[in-house]
């Protein structure tokens, strides 16, 4: 903690702080003490016990994904409020947890827009890599139905599930589209030159048009 501390740099601080994170650590020096400290639990445990935004963050790139329990990554989830550790937990640890489906559907279907954001994240992450099993008619029901009117954090999770959707499956493409079209979701999002809009059908057109110049090329 006190080596976090030493880390401490107010600017990064305020620059996290208007994203709704809580810390004031380079994440890139935050790896470097990771990389050094290498994998252990107990102290994963420990650091993310405090409660701290920078000591949380190093917590989940020491842990065992594994080694936690369904019920602990409930409690976990529900604890992490703030964008990057939420970000950071279903990432590097559900992700790779037994239980990462299990949650999914649970957290997917919970009254809490931020606990749901999650399992929308799992959600697109499946469409994105195992999407047999899945209902994406239904998904796109859920969306077009809920999306435009979902606080902010569940609202970017239902428009990334959309437009991975329309991403990977093509025979779902024309109606994804057409639901970002239609309910203009992040249309105005300030994205800065040479990134992509997060606008579902131009960030649909841009990824399809990547895919397709790189299997042509």
């Amino acid at each position: 903690m006190a080596e976090l501390a030493a880390l401490e740099d107010p600017k990064v601080r305020r620059v996290n702080e208007r994203h709704g994170d809580d810390h004031g650590v380079n994440l890139g020096k935050l790896r470097a003490v990771a990389k050094r400290l290498k994998t252990q639990q107990d102290l994963a445990v420990g650091l993310w016990a405090t409660g701290d935004g920078a000591a949380r963050l190093l917590a989940l790139l020491i842990c065992r994904p594994k080694a936690f329990g369904r019920d602990e990554l409930d409690l976990m989830l529900r604890e992490a409020r703030t964008p990057k550790v939420q970000d950071w937990l279903v990432g590097y640890v559900v992700k790779k947890s037994p239980y990462a489906e299990e949650l999914r559907v649970a957290w997917s279907a919970d009254p809490d827009p931020v606990v749901a954001s999650a399992g929308w994240a799992l959600t697109t992450e499946r469409v994105a890599r195992k999407p047999e099993g899945l209902d994406p008619a239904g998904l796109l029901d859920l969306i077009e139905a809920s999306m435009k009117d979902a606080p902010d954090r569940l609202q970017w999770a239902m428009n990334h599930c959309l437009a991975q959707i329309g991403i990977e499956l093509p025979e779902y493409r024309e109606r994804a589209i057409g639901i970002g079209e239609r309910l203009g979701v992040l249309q105005d999002y300030p994205t800065p030159p040479g990134c992509t809009s997060p606008y579902a059908p131009v960030w649909i057109a841009e990824m399809v048009r990547r895919r397709d110049d790189a299997t042509t090329g």
